[in-house]
Order: structure tokens, then sequence, then C-alpha cells
């Protein structure tokens, strides 16, 4: 595996993994990066920066590190990806994994919620799954 620092025409920076260089540049060539900011497929290699710390005084600052309101606008759009690209199954989460599973039903993307004893279940059959914290809807008034 090999990890690279990319950039999208807009200038947002980000990192992904690859197999190879190979793989990365097949997966430019065909327009499968994305910038997990603004979405441009339009990206290239960054030229790598070198993280330091740099004392100020009594406090630590490190260079190179996202701010925080990068990082937010990170996770909104993947959880944008996730609700534009899954179906909603609610509590029924366990069971349509299975049906997808055994073939009962037509595999595609859900989302929903499980039980700690329906996830050792899924777990137990060999079902893949992964767990993403629900982003809090803030009523327009508060901003």
């Amino acid at each position: 595996m090999i990890v690279f620092d990319l950039v999208c025409e807009d200038g947002h920076k980000f990192e992904a993994w690859f197999k190879d260089s190979k793989t990365f540049q097949e997966q430019k060539e065909n327009g499968f990066l994305e910038c997990p900011i603004c979405g441009s497929n339009k990206v290239n290699k960054a030229l790598s920066p070198i993280k330091f710390n740099k004392t100020t005084g009594s406090s630590k600052v490190s260079e190179g590190v996202p701010s925080q309101q990068v990082m937010f606008q990170v996770l909104k759009r993947a959880y944008s990806k996730i609700l534009e690209n899954t179906e909603d199954v609610g509590d029924k989460f366990a069971s349509e994994a299975l049906k997808m599973h055994y073939g009962v039903t037509e595999p595609r993307n859900i989302r929903g919620v499980a039980t700690k004893e329906e996830e050792d279940m899924l777990r137990e059959e060999g079902i893949q799954f992964f767990k993403v914290p629900v982003m809090e809807k803030k009523d327009k008034k508060e901003n």
C-alpha cells in the first residue's frame, strides 16, 4: 500500500491510499478519484509536506494539520454521499442484511440501526458492515 497527498483543481488537499502507483494512475484516468470536500474529480498528486511540531512558548502548534472546519466539511460531504446512495431500512437493518447475504433479495446499499446482539449475529454470519455516527441536524434558527 502507498499513500499519496492529493489536491483537486480548487486547491483542496487530502490523502488517499492505493495498492501501488499504477492503481492511482488507473483510478485517475477513469475519473474514480474525487475530492472529499468539493466532489471534483480533477485530482493530481501534491507535493507531500513535511509535518513538524514547532514550540511557541509552552504550547505546541502542529503544522499541516487540517482545521476543524475542513474536517467538518469532509465529514458532512461523506455523510451526504451515504444518505444519497443508501436505502434507510430503519430497525430492519439486520434482517435486510441477512436476506441479501443469503440471496433472498437483491444486494443493495442499505443503512439503518441494529442492536448489539444483531451486530454480533451479523459478524458471526460473515456479513460485513460498518457503523457511521449520525450527524445531528441543527435547526436553522440556531445558526
